[in-house]
């Protein structure tokens, strides 16, 4: 991390230039248009006005797509030049690394530190490595008789509508422009009507980058309006969604009721983290069990939200979170010195504090935390928060809160704890603590969760697949197999 202290990013806050227009066909478009206010949740005021796209504009980027996919230079490129420019869409973002994350911590409450070690490390390096892999992807050409010659090939998809969320803005649009770039697709980037900002600034660099005009185009707007018209559009050849499963249920029906585009969903969890008596290192478990839950504020699909811990061992484990909780810094994501920044607004902030409050109601005991912070800043602030005597009917069991809050739960024995794990809808991430081999084997098979963490967690590169399983989604975001997302498979039958 840069040497940059609290006071100097202050005034670089104060210095920065927000630009809120879509970036549609290579330009910046919007003067004059509908616009919403971008309001950052560390303080409550407003960052910039944001140009709000209804249909007519969503047309105008899906159009602009489909002739940069149709006519224009992309698909046709070499896969090794469209590497060369991922590559330097790449560097153009490290150039341009505090801006970013100073914009991602304004806009959506991270913590700077995080948003630059972590949240730009992780786009920096979605577009390096999809940039390097694209032209090492190989077709096939099945034995056949001696008659004939076989070949299966990849193509591009054609125009990629995707939409993320607001709680990682950059590293979630890159898991989804990268590789659909890389394949030869084009792309309509709507992000969240929360975390705009950053979105549509990486859509300026990319043309920057070399990116001919409307291979990627961004468009701020609401997910009921904009959302709804990228869903509907009888133009986009594939949609890409990252949000909760209540949304990606209306893209299925979207998709059903237009074209039948392919609709890729990652969406909720309510991931379970286990700890067994003898997992290698106690202090290290329920110290990560901490840090899982409480970074990024708890806005995490993936945030081991549910502690199952063996009851000898639960008093123990829970005290050393509470611990943790209690001494965690919450403040102004414009200082390195915090740990957990704002909530994504006041109205998520109330949303995860009904949560709270029916935890209460249905018996759940407040080990620590529950309640807000820092009224007086005008922020989102909530303090870290971790309730036991949890039963697994609750609502604290069962919903996705997206915040920082942990319900523990307790098991006796391995079926028990495996129960428990799968006793949830979702199924996006698991993790489990122990030293014993064959636990870690039979546990993490009998998982039915997309990704299992065995004796870490969130650890992983850009090598390995990430995605869900039951009402977490479909498809895979990370590694080769993204590529799978955005091409067609296309068999050719040669009679010799």
């Amino acid at each position: 991390m840069l040497d940059i202290t609290h006071e100097e990013w202050l005034r670089r806050a104060k210095a920065l230039d927000l630009a809120g227009a879509h970036h549609i066909d290579g330009v910046d478009e919007g003067g004059g248009g509908a616009t919403f206010a971008a309001v950052s949740p560390r303080d409550g005021q407003v960052l910039t006005q944001v140009a709000d796209a209804g249909t007519e504009e969503v047309d105008a980027a899906v159009a602009a797509a489909r002739r940069a996919f149709d006519s224009g230079p992309w698909p046709r490129l070499a896969p090794a030049d469209r590497g060369r420019i991922l590559l330097r869409i790449a560097d153009l973002l490290e150039e341009h690394r505090e801006e970013l994350a100073l914009t991602v911590s304004l806009e959506m409450g991270k913590p700077i530190t995080d948003a630059y070690e972590i949240e730009l490390r992780a786009v920096i390096n979605t577009f390096r490595w999809y940039g390097q892999l694209a032209d090492k992807l190989t077709d096939e050409a099945p034995h056949t008789a001696p008659d004939a010659l076989a070949l299966v090939t990849r193509e591009p998809a054609g125009v990629v509508g995707a939409v993320v969320p607001w709680n990682f803005p950059l590293t979630l649009a890159g898991w989804k422009v990268a590789p659909a770039l890389a394949a030869g697709c084009t792309v309509v980037l709507k992000p969240s009507e929360n975390s705009p900002l950053s979105a549509l600034l990486l859509g300026r660099l990319a043309t920057e980058a070399g990116l001919p005009p409307g291979v990627l185009n961004v468009v701020g707007g609401k997910g009921p309006i904009a959302g709804r018209a990228l869903g509907l559009h009888p133009d986009v050849d594939v949609l890409a969604f990252t949000g909760s499963t209540a949304v990606g249920r209306h893209f299925l029906h979207y998709a059903a009721d237009s074209n039948l585009k392919r609709v890729w969903l990652e969406l909720g969890g309510k991931s379970p983290n286990i700890i067994f008596p003898d997992a290698p290192d106690l202090k290290k478990a329920a110290a990560t069990a901490a840090w899982g839950i409480f970074f990024n504020q708890g806005e995490m699909c993936t945030a081991p939200s549910r502690l199952l811990v063996h009851s000898s061992i639960a008093e123990q484990v829970t005290d050393a979170i509470a611990a943790r909780a209690r001494e965690l810094v919450v403040g102004d994501p414009l200082d390195p010195a915090t740990e957990m920044g704002a909530m994504a607004g006041e109205s998520h902030l109330e949303r995860v504090l009904g949560h709270i409050e029916t935890g209460l109601e249905e018996g759940a005991r407040l080990r620590v935390g529950g309640g807000r912070t820092l009224a007086e800043t005008g922020g989102s602030f909530l303090r870290p928060t971790v309730f036991d005597h949890v039963r697994p009917g609750m609502q604290l069991a069962r919903e996705e809160i997206f915040g920082p809050v942990l319900s523990v739960l307790t098991f006796d024995d391995l079926d028990e704890a495996v129960q428990l794990a799968n006793d949830t809808e979702y199924g996006l991430a698991a993790g489990l603590w122990t030293s014993d081999l064959s636990t870690a084997h039979q546990v993490s098979r009998a998982l039915r969760a997309g990704t299992v963490w065995v004796n870490c967690y969130e650890e992983g590169d850009l090598t390995v697949p990430f995605g869900g399983m039951k009402q977490s989604g479909n498809g895979r975001d990370k590694s080769a197999h993204a590529i799978e997302k955005y091409t067609e498979l296309k068999t050719t039958w040669i009679q010799l």
